[in-house]
């Protein structure tokens, strides 16, 4: 298998670079490995690499899609021809003086359609693979923890079942089409900056299918497709989180001619938690205990995703301890171990007391003051929680 190279790489560009310095870049070197100016071994195979990168550059959204996703992004999303399309030759070469005599269309024509001397002819359209599909799910952390099965909705395009895809009314049946014969392209002689050349151009006629379509079917009207809302069922597996893509195979929309359907992306979004806070497989959350609990030790309840546990907080148990639960957090997406819980304990100091637990607060600190002139441990703790929540 060959390994493409960097399409940035290729023109000579940084990946910040903007439309006109990749046109420029594209078109000297074009110019370089013409096939008709430049008769060296390879020329012809390096213009060809030159201007797939430029068609993938020049073009806002494959280039979002190639940044993103690199190689497999494009391979998967786009033919050759989408590619090659929309390089109009005129365009890049015109300004350069050599304008007159006529362009030669796109670069597709040039390498797919005959272009470069009649010695390739591009075959009228067959079977086309379908466009991939994206759906958005939103699940609860919860979910998201143990997994589970989604059940959705998508609208995607099926053939038509009234004409079985043709888009030919029942009983008809295409015909070749008389412009081109079947072939789905014209002929055309053209003279360019770099010589005579027999070109090829898809047939308007019929849109370079090859057939034409006389009474058309009254279901999809000639287009052989039809939308249908499929409820789709989908294994979440643990572990997902915000931003994870899951693959199912054959959901897109139908492919035409016979070609395969294309794939349903499904991309997961984890709703915000009132509680939790997660952290790659660890969860994080805070838990209010009161100063007794903390100056003298307690067990106190605390919310998991599978359900409560009992926390052990040991006596002298500072503001903002941390304390694990090892193995509550979340199961990480490749099976490689389970997340931790972190606990982080909040010693609520009250706003209201009664007059009884004012004079106990008072005996408390009369208590500490004569034992060590404010240094005894409940000073400590309470200069830390007036400095901690005032």
């Amino acid at each position: 298998m060959t390994t493409k190279g960097d399409y940035y790489e290729i023109l000579g560009v940084k990946k910040d670079a903007g439309k006109d310095e990749i046109k420029k870049a594209y078109r000297k070197l074009a110019l370089k490995y013409h096939p008709d100016k430049n008769k060296e071994a390879g020329a012809e195979d390096k213009f060809k690499e030159i201007s797939e990168a430029y068609g993938v550059l020049s073009d806002e959204k494959k280039r979002a899609q190639y940044d993103r996703f690199g190689h497999a992004g494009i391979d998967s999303r786009y033919s050759q021809e989408d590619i090659f399309k929309n390089i109009n030759v005129d365009d890049i070469f015109g300004d350069l003086g050599f304008g007159g005599g006529g362009g030669f269309g796109s670069i597709f024509d040039i390498f797919f359609g005959g272009g470069m001397g009649g010695g390739r002819r591009r075959a009228k359209k067959g079977p086309r693979r379908g466009a991939d599909l994206q759906y958005r799910l939103n699940i609860t952390l919860e979910q998201a923890a143990r997994g589970f099965e989604a059940k959705f909705s998508v609208k995607r395009h099926e053939p038509c079942p009234t004409c079985s895809g043709s888009g030919a009314k029942p009983g008809t049946s295409p015909k070749s089409c008389p412009s081109c014969k079947g072939s789905g392209q014209i002929q055309s002689a053209r003279k360019t900056p770099f010589g005579a050349f027999t070109t090829v151009s898809t047939c308007s006629t019929c849109k370079g299918e090859g057939d034409v379509i006389d009474v058309p079917c009254e279901k999809c009207r000639g287009t052989g497709i039809h939308s249908k809302t499929e409820k789709i069922s989908l294994k979440i597996p643990p572990g997902v989180d915000t931003g994870t893509h899951l693959r199912v195979s054959g959901k897109g929309d139908a492919g035409e001619k016979g070609g395969p359907a294309g794939d349903l992306y499904v991309v997961i979004n984890v709703k915000h938690h009132p509680v939790f806070e997660r952290h790659g497989n660890d969860i994080y959350m805070e838990r209010d205990i009161s100063f007794p609990q903390a100056a003298l030790g307690s067990k106190v309840e605390v919310p998991t995703l599978t359900g409560d546990v009992k926390l052990k907080v040991p006596a002298g148990t500072q503001p903002g301890t941390v304390f694990r639960l090892r193995g509550k957090g979340i199961k990480s997406l490749h099976g490689r171990g389970t997340g931790d819980q972190q606990v982080r304990v909040r010693v609520k100091v009250p706003k209201k007391m009664s007059q009884e637990e004012k004079i106990l607060i008072e005996r408390l600190r009369e208590i500490e003051g004569s034992k060590d002139k404010g240094k005894g441990i409940f000073s400590q703790v309470d200069q830390k929680l007036k400095d901690k929540f005032k």
